[in-house]
């Protein structure tokens, strides 16, 4: 009977120290839970309070673009409308010089062509 006693003593002091082991790793396992938990809520809360800072600056870079865009798109309309403008001040100014003075214009056009027939004659000899 001692044999048996002594047998069953270090069955249950076994038994005993499993179950403490048991639960040390279940504590263990519970205790690293909570933390990758509060290690996570942390760093969500991080990420909102970038996400929170950026998309300010994010929408204040949008308006800007698009402001410059829109004076972008003015400025060309104007610069446009102003050279056209020009074009039709130039056309209509030669032609009040050629029916104010028909003989210069005559002369001024002949002196064009036959300056523009000898550069071309020039060139073409050249080429050769």
């Amino acid at each position: 009977m001692d044999a048996q006693n002594t047998t069953q003593k270090a069955t249950d002091a076994a038994r005993s120290a499993a179950d403490s082991v048991s639960n040390s790793a279940q504590e263990a396992v519970q205790s690293t839970r909570r933390l990758a938990n509060e290690a996570l809520d942390k760093a969500e809360s991080g990420v909102k309070r970038v996400k929170e800072e950026v998309d300010p600056v994010i929408d204040d870079l949008a308006a800007k673009a698009q402001e410059f865009a829109s004076r972008s798109i003015n400025y060309c309309a104007e610069t446009s409308e102003r050279a056209r403008r020009q074009f039709n001040d130039a056309a209509d100014a030669t032609c009040r010089y050629v029916s104010d003075q028909p003989g210069k214009s005559m002369l001024l056009a002949a002196a064009a062509g036959a300056a523009l027939a000898t550069a071309l004659m020039m060139t073409r000899r050249s080429d050769r």
